[in-house]
């Protein structure tokens, strides 16, 4: 994997280790007061370079959740702002982890359909579509309804989070988000490169999402492999 991203609105990769890092930090994997392996180390580990690795440290640093020690090394620090642009995603390799990313297969500005819960205010929003992984493994499909209400997303203008691209681009944030786990079929429209077939009954979650209003402004459904990730709720 290269330094640079795989198109303009991906977050920037050192961003991209910084937001991993944050994850593993919430989630417990990397313990307060651990220290990191030594930088040349984990960059060939991240395959990426020693400056960007030190990039993302840095973003780590200013949070105050790592002190980089001179002579000494890099060591985790908790109890600091472990809020992540991720915190969110909910979906982890069966060994923990990993860092979200998505291809977007398809943006279309739709009046909303029947089977869609009600949501918002308005009667029509964009729809996006898109293949999910972490890290290199494909895990999931997902469909995104943002009611049209609290903003228009062009085609080909989203980065991985769309939670960032809200609040960079639209003015908002999602504060909170309701997720109702259970099993369903794979839609008709899943790519092929997907690991299961259109049909197949596999992990589903539907997610409402708000931002400071009494009404959702985002309806998801999402469709992963449990072979491949596991739901994880996490209570502090």
């Amino acid at each position: 994997m290269s330094d640079q991203p795989k198109n303009s609105n991906a977050l920037p990769k050192y961003v991209q280790i910084s937001e991993l890092l944050i994850r593993d930090i919430a989630a417990g994997r990397l313990m307060d007061g651990e220290r990191l392996p030594p930088e040349r180390e984990m960059a060939d580990g991240l395959n990426t370079s020693v400056g960007t690795l030190r990039k993302a440290l840095s973003i780590l640093e200013k949070k105050g959740m790592l002190d980089r020690l001179q002579g000494s090394g890099n060591y985790i620090r908790h109890g600091a702002d472990e809020a992540s642009i991720y915190s969110m995603f909910r979906l982890e390799l069966p060994e923990g982890g990993g860092l979200p990313r998505a291809d977007t297969l398809d943006v279309q500005p739709l009046e909303k359909p029947a089977d869609l819960p009600q949501f918002g205010t308005a009667d029509h929003g964009t729809r996006i579509r898109r293949l999910r992984y972490l890290n290199e493994t494909i895990i999931a499909i997902e469909e995104i309804w943002l009611d049209a209400d609290a903003g228009t997303l062009p085609p080909n203008a989203l980065s991985d989070s769309l939670y960032h691209f809200y609040q960079k681009h639209l003015g908002f944030w999602i504060t909170s988000a309701e997720d109702r786990v259970s099993v369903a079929a794979v839609p008709d429209w899943t790519p092929d490169t997907f690991t299961k077939p259109a049909g197949a009954l596999t992990g589903y979650i539907e997610r409402f999402s708000w931002a400071d209003g009494p009404k959702a402004v985002e309806f998801s459904r999402t469709w992963f492999d449990p072979s491949r990730a596991i739901y994880v709720q996490r209570l502090k």
